[in-house]
Formats: C-alpha cells, structure tokens, sequence
C-alpha cells in the first residue's frame, strides 16, 4: 500500500468536473478521481482546515465518531470497478476493536483531512489509475513564472491583458 497525500482540486478540461489529484509520497505519480462540486467543495473545506459558520456533514461525521469513541484510523482505496473508485473506512472503538465501513471515496477523502487519518491506496490501484507527474519541470515552469512576475510592473500587466482581449475580440467573428 501507498501512503497517498492530496496535491489539490483540478477541473477537467473538457467536462468541468472537478478532479481530486491524490499524489503518492515521491511526487511522480498522481492519481485523479472525478467527483461532484460539492464532493470538491468538501475537500477543499478540509484541505484548508477551515472551520464553516456550521457543521458541514463531514464536519458532523467527524464529531458524531468522537463521540461514539471510534476513530477514523485511515482510508484505503482499494479497488477500481468499472471506472469507479472503492474505498472503506478502518475505524477502530474505544475498546480497540477495528472494523471497515465501505464509503465513496470522495466521501473517504474529507473524512481523513478532518480527523488527520491517512489516506492509503493499494499498489495496484495507483499502478491502474496514477498519471506521471514531472515535479521537476513543474517546479521550473513555476520558477519561470514566479521570475515573469518579478519583471512586470501591474500597468504593463494590465495593457498586456488588454491588447490580448482587443486582439481575440478582432479574430472572432461576428455572431
């Protein structure tokens, strides 16, 4: 099993959706799982370890488990069935007793950002469903970008941004 870290929320570039990126410890391989813009909103509530006016549901989860003495030891994601994701919960009790509850994903995901859990992935899983990722060149192009900034002022910024809108306003055609 792989110890797996959340490395954010992308969207898909063609249907919008939100993508959870789930990234393995040596940052070369992510693995995407398409979820729901309130499963995204979930994690990154989670992610940012923000505390909401009100209890969200995992927020409510996390408090109803405490104070029925189980505790969240981690996730795993063990399975890839027809393009869907499974997971389960490894809870154990107060007495030491561990059990598993099957869950979505997504629904995983929150739940261990709240309560600090692990999130684990069976090695064949990532090895089915993770994309390379080249932290190397990603750090570069973000260097690059980082120095681009550094060299602009905001008004040469602005005036960029508005000859690129006057020129795609001139390639479009009129409707």
């Amino acid at each position: 099993m792989v110890e797996m870290g959340v490395a954010g929320i992308a969207l898909d570039a063609a249907s919008r959706s939100p993508i959870v990126l789930l990234r393995d410890p040596s940052g070369r391989r992510q693995v995407p799982i398409w979820i729901d813009q309130a499963q995204a909103q979930n994690i990154l509530v989670g992610l940012g370890g923000q505390k909401p006016p009100r209890p969200l549901s995992h927020d409510l989860m996390a408090e109803l488990m405490v104070l029925g003495g189980l505790t969240l030891e981690r996730v795993i994601i063990h399975a890839i069935e027809d393009n869907t994701f499974r997971a389960v919960l490894k809870l154990t009790d107060a007495e030491g007793d561990a059990t598993e509850l099957d869950a979505r994903p997504s629904d995983a995901i929150a739940l261990a950002l709240r309560t600090g859990s692990g999130i684990w992935m069976l090695e064949e899983v990532v090895a089915d469903a993770s994309i390379p990722v080249d932290a190397d060149a990603d750090a570069e192009d973000q260097e690059d970008f980082r120095r681009f900034l550094e060299g602009v002022s905001p008004a040469e910024l602005v005036r960029n941004l508005k000859r690129a809108q006057q020129d795609q306003d001139t390639d479009t055609p009129p409707a």
